[in-house]
């Protein structure tokens, strides 16, 4: 692939982009809080289990 192919391909792609409406952000940010919510969840699971192990 030539430089010349990758300016085309790049400038192709730059043209069919649009720019997302506010539902799209919208789902993004609660996908992203609830995989932040889960990871949080997790580490708290894994942060009482330790703590009632090291007890014992």
């Amino acid at each position: 692939m030539g430089l010349n192919e990758f300016f085309q391909s790049a400038d192709r792609l730059l043209r069919t982009l649009s720019r997302p409406d506010w539902t799209t952000y919208w789902m993004s940010l609660k996908i992203v809080f609830a995989g932040i919510g889960v990871l949080g969840i997790i580490g708290y699971i894994i942060r009482l289990m330790s703590s009632v192990l090291q007890t014992v």
